[in-house]
């Protein structure tokens, strides 16, 4: 419950390292502009960390510091808990004692709320009390709330585009500099957008995270990370780049989830699927998100009545979550105080669709024999699986040629196809990056 204290609303922090340190500064910084905006009076109360003794950055008074995380989840004297520890365990059951104790939770811990949203939703429902993770979906961009709020009335049919600020930062200065990507990991580390084990981000499985977030609120619908098919940007070739630039594309790492409709709409098989992948993709130079290039994120929503909007920022680096962070924190204090909360709509699991029977136009590239025949043979074999080709880019010597094909749009399942009866030719030495072409 609020303080006795007239408006004054105490927070509990789990977790001090870059972002909690942040958030602290942040909200420490803001509490006067908060108060003459909102009339209510934060207070920072107590903070909870592996070791309290440690010596920090954020200027806080050493003893709200404590090593115990249930003096601030069961406190009477905390009212709203912000979960900046990470991870599943042992941050779950954290927010759900919190939850159960009647107290709001913040997070931006956007594995966990991957992995384990539909049980959190309904402690809080059960709480009477919100749960907030703003910051989990596209740090500094506010596209949860819209969804949630503004585009309640709406079907929602894709939600599409940028949603790691680590790879686009990456990708940005591999494409425009022709740098190596261990060099650029390395900036992204030394900036704060990487953390020091980057395997979540390079991999895909942080986008994937956020997708399943995203995909669950806009649909209506439960999506699990481990739902969404992903491919990181580990072993992109600098040729593919070169190659990129050639035929007037960048390459993005894009997080697409679809709503394909439910049957009665005018659908055929597999209706009321959900379709999410996670995949660096060749997107157009005239695109949007061709322009969207360091730690900044773009998300697109595409409703039946609005239309496609796009929700743009920051979507990397403590500071840019803290402010994320602080406006869940403001919200919930403003609804623990009117003794309101706001569920979160998320029904029962999505159905999903099989990743082979999404459908894209591809970017294949090919070493091929130099030998009269051969183009036409794998021309052929394309053809043969129902993939049309659109383009065929030529280059080579007299015994070998790269070959890069673009095709008209085909199934994953026909290309798949495609591709596995090209290994057994003679007269193909190898197949590169597939990528899939985002319009």
């Amino acid at each position: 419950m609020v303080s006795a204290m007239g408006n004054v609303v105490r927070v509990g922090l789990l977790g001090c390292g870059t972002v909690g340190e942040a958030f602290a500064e942040l909200l420490v910084e803001r509490l006067a502009a908060v108060e003459d905006v909102t009339g209510i009076s934060l207070e920072l109360a107590r903070i909870a960390v592996r070791d309290p003794g440690k010596p920090r950055s954020v200027d806080v008074p050493a003893e709200l510091f404590t090593g115990d995380p249930y003096d601030v989840v069961k406190a009477d004297d905390i009212d709203v808990v912000v979960e900046l520890i990470g991870g599943v365990a042992p941050a779950r059951e954290l927010i759900l004692a919190a939850l159960e104790a009647g107290k709001p939770v913040i997070t931006a811990n956007k594995e966990l709320v991957a992995a384990a949203g539909p049980e959190l939703y309904a402690a809080a429902d059960r709480g009477g009390v919100d749960f907030f993770f703003e910051a989990a979906a596209v740090a500094a961009v506010p596209i949860l709330r819209p969804i949630r709020e503004s585009l309640a009335g709406e079907e929602i049919t894709r939600v599409a585009g940028i949603v790691n600020g680590t790879t686009n930062y990456i990708l940005t200065r591999m494409m425009g500099e022709n740098l190596a990507f261990d060099e650029v990991l390395a900036a992204a580390q030394d900036l704060g957008y990487a953390e020091p084990d980057p395997t979540a981000d390079v991999t895909g499985a942080d986008a994937a995270s956020k997708l399943a977030i995203l995909a669950s609120l806009a649909f209506n619908q439960a999506v699990a990370a481990d739902d969404v098919p992903r491919e990181g940007i580990v072993d992109l070739d600098r040729v593919d780049f070169e190659l990129a630039a050639q035929f007037d594309y960048v390459i993005k790492l894009r997080a697409v989830a679809d709503r394909f409709p439910a049957d009665g709409d005018g659908a055929g098989a597999g209706a009321g699927q959900v379709g999410v992948q996670v995949f660096p993709a060749l997107v157009e130079r005239d695109h949007p998100l061709a322009t969207v290039r360091g730690s900044f994120n773009a998300v697109f929503v595409n409703t039946t009545a609005a239309g496609e909007l796009m929700f743009y920022g920051r979507g990397a680096g403590p500071r840019p979550s803290a402010s994320s962070i602080l406006g869940d924190v403001i919200a919930a204090a403003d609804h623990l105080r009117r003794g309101t909360h706001r569920r979160v709509p998320v029904g029962a699991p999505a159905a999903i669709r099989p990743k082979e029977d999404l459908e894209y136009s591809f970017y294949v590239r090919t070493e091929v024999e130099e030998a009269p025949g051969v183009l036409s043979e794998v021309t052929g074999v394309f053809g043969r699986h129902g993939v049309s080709i659109q383009k065929v880019d030529q280059d080579g010597s007299e015994s070998q040629a790269r070959v890069v094909f673009v095709t008209f749009p085909a199934t994953e399942r026909a290309l798949n196809g495609a591709l596995d009866e090209l290994r057994t030719l003679g007269h193909v030495r190898s197949i590169g990056r597939v990528l899939r072409i985002y319009k």
